[in-house]
């Protein structure tokens, strides 16, 4: 099966989609205008026997068309591919190879100003959380490409990291693709990379997310087709999806077990951090004034989920949850520091509530480690430069109902970024035990020991 490409025609008002698969053939591009946009998606049905279809469909559309050009490109192609094979016999034990889900789609940033101007931010650079919200959406059609079954739902389980190695350049053109490098029995691992074209082969951007495929009624995971890796690198690649795959489960167990005893190397790092907080929590005049409790460090906002945020299974969209997520702990970052931080990875986001159109959302963020780097190697940008702030923010999205005074943590996301060299940084402190855990295990996540 040929992989997937997605390209970005120049334009300033429309862009058309353009996809070489087999999942979708030409002919339905070809046949793609408005006026068979409109007949596809027509809000008033003609037989009264398709109205729920087609106001689902007509959903959908909304759904993909108020969302930015890329998305809209993923979300349109990912309807037609499914379009393309509803009627056909799906083979869902037929291993697939990694190159059969390969999607790539261009940002022609170089020749079109107004995409450019979309993801440019307010200092001239590249608005990550937008690049957010493309990531999840080309996840989900990467995935679509493995199953390739129309009638499941496929849901993003996880971010398991999203690792900046350089700046993007905004005034060259790039190159997001992925695919699928590890399947479990209903989960399945997605790495994406991100090239600037300028640059050649080297990626300044690797991602991992973990999808689930599950029933749209019953909401269980349902079994996937395999992965049959092909070349050396995919069974590397395939071993190392699986051992993430592993420790996530043995993470959740750990959470969900509370009969379970504590890591001891946490437990006593939280009480030293606890310790060393207590001048800071009972006589703070006196205390070391370059500590700082985390609950200084806070910032919220608390917003409607609105139905133009919804993605195609009429959920709050994943992508525009972490940009909302990622917007807020650079702010907090940028506060805490008083500096401008610079985006280098996200870490461990964990989607456990899905948050539904009308929903009122809370987030809720703060510093949760900060660590000052001789070096920081992985990131060409501060390469020889000494004394680096490092500042994990760590981001919460709670579900309120005030009706019944009741929140529920829906998503979990975990930030980091770098002040500029030589910036002055405090030490953040805990205010009580559960705070001085979840400090030592980041804190050991920073250092490589989870």
């Amino acid at each position: 099966m040929n992989p997937m490409r997605i390209l970005l025609q120049p334009g300033m008002k429309q862009y058309t989609p353009f996809v070489s698969s087999s999942l979708v053939n030409r002919s339905h591009l070809s046949a793609f205008t408005s006026n068979s946009w409109h007949r596809r998606f027509s809000t008033t049905p003609t037989d009264p026997t398709t109205t729920n279809s087609n106001e689902k469909s007509s959903n959908r559309q909304y759904a993909s068309r108020l969302k930015g050009p890329i998305v809209n490109q993923l979300w349109t192609q990912r309807e037609l591919a499914k379009e393309a094979v509803r009627n056909s016999i799906i083979d869902m034990e037929r291993p697939r190879p990694p190159s059969e889900s390969i999607t790539t789609i261009s940002y022609p940033f170089s020749t079109d100003e107004f995409l450019k101007e979309q993801y440019r931010n307010p200092f001239g650079q590249m608005r990550f959380g937008k690049v957010l919200e493309d990531l999840d959406a080309l996840a989900g059609n990467i995935a679509f490409a493995h199953v390739q079954d129309p009638d499941m739902t496929i849901v993003t389980a996880s971010v398991d990291r999203i690792r900046l190695s350089a700046p993007p350049n905004l005034d060259a053109d790039q190159h997001l693709s992925g695919k699928v490098t590890y399947v479990g029995t209903s989960s399945m691992e997605i790495r994406m990379q991100c090239k600037n074209e300028q640059h050649g082969e080297d990626p300044w951007m690797e991602a991992y997310f973990t999808f689930v495929a599950v029933d749209p009624e019953t909401k269980r995971p349902l079994k996937i087709p395999p992965l049959d890796p092909q070349t050396w690198l995919e069974k590397d690649q395939f071993e190392a999806g699986k051992r993430r795959a592993q420790n996530r489960k043995e993470e959740r167990k750990r959470r969900q077990n509370f009969g379970n005893p504590l890591d001891p190397a946490v437990e006593k790092e939280a009480l030293r951090m606890l310790r060393e907080a207590g001048p800071l929590k009972n006589i703070p005049s006196l205390a070391n004034p370059h500590n700082i409790l985390v609950t200084h460090t806070k910032q919220q906002n608390c917003e409607i989920a609105q139905p133009q945020t919804s993605n195609l299974a009429n959920q709050i969209f994943g992508g525009f949850l972490m940009r909302r997520a990622f917007e807020l702990s650079y702010a907090t970052a940028y506060v805490f520091g008083g500096a401008r931080p610079r985006f280098l990875e996200v870490d461990e986001v964990s989607f456990s509530i899905p948050v539904h159109v009308g929903d009122l959302t809370n987030f809720q963020s703060h510093v949760i480690y900060t660590e000052v780097q001789d070096e920081i190697k992985d990131f060409n940008l501060f390469r020889g430069q000494k004394n680096v702030p490092l500042v994990s923010v760590e981001v919460e999205a709670w579900i309120v109902e005030p009706e019944i005074a009741s929140a529920k943590l829906s998503n979990r996301f975990n930030f980091t970024f770098a002040l500029p060299s030589g910036t002055p940084c405090r030490r953040v402190m805990p205010s009580n035990m559960e705070e001085a855990r979840r400090m030592a295990i980041r804190m050991k996540i920073e250092h490589g020991e989870l």
